[in-house]
C-alpha cells in the first residue's frame, strides 16, 4: 500500500519549523508574489531558501504556490521568480492557470507542477489532460466524494499524484475580481484602484439559516466565500487512503503555531496508527479532542460522504466550544527551566498541558516562574518572556496549553 504524506500549511519559517517537527510530511507557503493574497504566505527569497533547507535536512518537503490567476502585466516578473524558486530548491510549484504552466516548462522544464484546487478537478478526462500536459499532481476540487475521487484514480495514470483537503476551511466558490468591492463602489474593476473597500468584513447568511455566517474574503484577486464549519476527516483516514490519494492535505488558514500543530500531530497520530494494522484500524476519539483543543469552529464532512455529516450541536461529543487557552511554545530549555514567550498570562500553581511530537499529551504544573532578570514571580503578562519550572521535564518545542479561566 502507498504511503500518503500529510501536507500542512505555513505562513512563516516558525510554523514551517513546527509544522514538520510535528509530523508533517511536506508544507506549503506562497512567497512574496504571484500567491493568491488571500491565502498567501509571503515568504521572502530568502526565507524560501532557508525553509527548503530546514524541510530537506529533515527529509521532507517544501512545496510553493504560484497560483495566481493573471493579468498580462503579471506574467513580466514570473521568469526571474521561477528560476529564484529553482535555484532555492524548492520541490514543487502549485499553479493554476495553463498559462502560467507554459511559462514553466519553458522557463524551468525540470521544476515538479502540482495543480491547485483552483482550477477544479472534479473528473478523470480533466485530470488526464493535466497530467498530459506535464502535470505531476492534481488537488481534486472539494466537492468530490470518497467513490468519485477513487474512479479518478482508477481511470488515470499511477504516475499522476492525486491530493486532496481534509482538513480545514471550505471555500465555497472563487468568483471573479473583488465580486462584492466592484458592486458596491459601482465599477467593473477595483483592481488597480487605491479607494479599495475589499479590506472590509463581509459574511454570507442563508435565509434559513439564521446566525450561521459564512465568511466571505477579498484581495484584489477575486473573492472567496468560506463555510462557517471546518472539514474534518479523521475519523475518516482509512477511507481517504483507499481512495487512492497520494496526499493529505490541510487547508491554509490556520490560526496559529499552536492551532497547526495540533492538527498536524493529531492527524500523523491517526495516519501512523493506520499504517501499523490497516485491517485493524480503529478511530480514537482522542485525536479528534487534541484537535478541538486548538480550534474554536464546528465540523463538518464536506461532500465525501454519501450524506453530509454534520458535527452537529445536538451530540454533545461533536459540539465544538474551544476551552482551552494557548500558553506558549517551548522555545529552549536552560538548567531544567522552560523558556517561553507567553501567549496568556500565568500563576505558579496554574495546571497546563504539554504537547509535543510524537508523544501523549501529559498534565504538569507550574511550580517557579522567572522573569528575564532571573527573578522568581508569582505571575507573569502575556508577551512576557519567561523562564518556568514545570513538575514534569520537558523539552523544546512543546507546546502549553490550560483551561481557559472563563470556562473553570
Amino acid at each position: 500500500m502507498h504511503k500518503v504524506e500529510l501536507l500542512a500549511p505555513v505562513s512563516n519559517l516558525e510554523e514551517l519549523k513546527i509544522a514538520l517537527k510535528y509530523g508533517a510530511d511536506a508544507v506549503y507557503t506562497g512567497g512574496e508574489i504571484f500567491g493568491c493574497e488571500t491565502t498567501s504566505r509571503n515568504f521572502t527569497k530568502e526565507e524560501i531558501k532557508e525553509g527548503s533547507e530546514f524541510a530537506h535536512k529533515l527529509g521532507k518537503k517544501l512545496y510553493v504556490t504560484v497560483n495566481v490567476i493573471p493579468h498580462n502585466d503579471d506574467f513580466i516578473q514570473l521568469d526571474e521568480y521561477l528560476l529564484e524558486l529553482q535555484e532555492a530548491k524548492v520541490d514543487a510549484i502549485i499553479i493554476a492557470d495553463p498559462g502560467v504552466l507554459s511559462i514553466v516548462r519553458n522557463v524551468v522544464p525540470n521544476m515538479e507542477v502540482h495543480l491547485s484546487s483552483q482550477a477544479n478537478i472534479a473528473n478523470y478526462v480533466t485530470a488526464d489532460f493535466w497530467y498530459t500536459q506535464g502535470v505531476k499532481r492534481v488537488t481534486v476540487a472539494r466537492e468530490l466524494s470518497f467513490k468519485e475521487i477513487s474512479q479518478i484514480r482508477a481511470k488515470t495514470s499511477f504516475d499522476m499524484d492525486i491530493e486532496a483537503f481534509m482538513h480545514g476551511a471550505i471555500c465555497i466558490s472563487y468568483s471573479g475580481r473583488r465580486l462584492i468591492s466592484n458592486y458596491l463602489n459601482g465599477r467593473g474593476d477595483a483592481n488597480n484602484s487605491n479607494d479599495y473597500s475589499g479590506k472590509l468584513e463581509y459574511s454570507l447568511i442563508e435565509e434559513k439559516r439564521q446566525g450561521e455566517y459564512y465568511p466571505v474574503y477579498e484581495d484584489k484577486r477575486g473573492t472567496f466565500f468560506y463555510n462557517s464549519k471546518d472539514l474534518c476527516m479523521i475519523e475518516y483516514i482509512p477511507d481517504l487512503i483507499k481512495t487512492g490519494i497520494n496526499s493529505l492535505k490541510i487547508e491554509g488558514k490556520t490560526k496559529n503555531i499552536y492551532n497547526l500543530a495540533s492538527i498536524v500531530r493529531a492527524y500523523k497520530m491517526a495516519i501512523d496508527e493506520f499504517y501499523k494494522n490497516p485491517d485493524e484500524w480503529k478511530f480514537n476519539p482522542t485525536w479528534l479532542e487534541e484537535i478541538k483543543k486548538g480550534t474554536s469552529r464546528d465540523f463538518t464532512t464536506g461532500f465525501y460522504l454519501d450524506e453530509t455529516r454534520e458535527y452537529d450541536n445536538e451530540d454533545e461529543q461533536y459540539y465544538n466550544i474551544n476551552k482551552y487557552e494557548f500558553v506558549g511554545l517551548v522555545k529552549d530549555i536552560e538548567n531544567k527551566l522552560a523558556l517561553i514567550k507567553l501567549e496568556d498570562k500565568i500563576n505558579i500553581g496554574d495546571e497546563v498541558e504539554v504537547i509535543s511530537p510524537f508523544k501523549e499529551t501529559i498534565s504538569s504544573k507550574i511550580e517557579q516562574i522567572y522573569n528575564a532578570n532571573d527573578e522568581e514571580i508569582e505571575l507573569a503578562e502575556k508577551e512576557q518572556i519567561v523562564k518556568i519550572k514545570l513538575s514534569q521535564s520537558i523539552d523544546k518545542d512543546c507546546m502549553l496549553r490550560r483551561e481557559s479561566k472563563d470556562e473553570k
